[in-house]
């Protein structure tokens, strides 16, 4: 009998293209989101397999995700569902609250009740801080700075606790700096990658802040993706935290070279002062993910950014 799988944030960035993995396996996939983020155009692919079933709720709303793991008996959730904006979380700690932390505690608790046996979350690798000495590795001692990584901290220790307590597998995905198709350009969150494809094609000059110098550890969506598969599927993962990364620093100045190569007519970039707060390094240490899940990321930096220049 075909398993059938939940996935949260379903029509969002990561989340569509996690359920076309899940649906490429020949699994069956539940997908629910609220839209507040997710556009219903990124599941296109999926809402025309016969494996697919759409729910437009949001993902901690019980009268409606009781019945559908009452009905569904699902194999596993993979919970991206999400307040995914920073600066949002400081000007609304109640909403951060809710939809980063309360909803992971109702989830797991609608797991162990419907004998979900495996529950994979969408954590951040900005749990870390900008303190962290790179490479970040999960043994640290993490130090968030915002309200999101607070909420994604908390919901990670209370979801390591129910796998102490109850048994359920818990799998905390801690992801580095994600890009690829369908990463919206237009949000005020939006990856750096994603608002430079975007007005470089408009011919637009970018902004960057500091020297460029700035180095972050760029995976791609398609290889995030193909991790959460791994992570929901696989027998015998343990629960814990893992990194998703790629394990390699990509500068600034570096990604601007290539964007030179791929928009050749578009004009140089603007400088400007540093931003207080802002991370100067990131990098994550993919070991433990590699040992677990065999995992290595596929997607060369330069191939990833011509995909999203292509897609944008």
């Amino acid at each position: 009998m075909t398993q059938t799988f939940l996935v949260t944030g379903a029509a969002g960035f990561i989340g569509s293209h996690s359920v076309e993995g899940l649906l490429g396996r020949g699994l069956r996939v539940v997908g629910v989101d609220n839209l507040r983020t997710g556009h219903l155009e990124n599941l296109a692919a999926a809402r025309a397999s016969p494996d697919f079933e759409w729910v437009q709720a949001d993902a901690g709303d019980e009268a409606v995700m009781r019945p559908l793991f009452q009905r569904h008996q699902f194999a596993g959730a993979l919970h991206l569902a999400a307040l995914v904006s920073v600066p949002e979380s400081f000007r609304e700690p109640a909403l951060n609250y809710r939809l980063n932390l309360a909803t992971a505690d109702a989830l797991a608790r609608l797991c162990l009740e419907f004998d979900c046996k495996r529950l994979v979350f969408a954590s951040s690798a900005a749990v870390y801080g900008a303190t962290a000495t790179p490479p970040n590795r999960e043994s640290v001692m993490p130090q968030p700075q915002s309200p999101y990584a607070a909420a994604k901290l908390a919901a990670e220790v209370m979801l390591l606790g129910y796998a102490a307590s109850y048994g359920l597998e818990a799998v905390c995905l801690r992801y580095f700096n994600v890009y690829g198709p369908r990463q919206d350009p237009a949000s005020p969150y939006s990856g750096v990658l994603s608002i430079f494809t975007d007005r470089f094609r408009r011919g637009l000059p970018v902004t960057v802040y500091g020297d460029g110098e700035q180095t972050r550890d760029f995976i791609s969506v398609r290889d995030v993706a193909r991790a959460n598969g791994e992570a929901l599927t696989r027998p015998g993962v343990v629960s814990g935290r893992y990194n998703v990364c790629t394990g390699r620093a990509v500068s600034l100045n570096q990604v601007l070279a290539l964007y030179r190569e791929l928009f050749p007519q578009a004009p140089p970039a603007e400088h400007a002062a540093a931003r207080i707060g802002d991370i100067q390094h990131s990098l994550g240490d993919p070991d433990l993910l590699r040992r677990m899940l065999a995992f290595e990321a596929e997607v060369p930096f330069a191939q990833g950014l011509r995909e999203l220049a292509r897609w944008v």
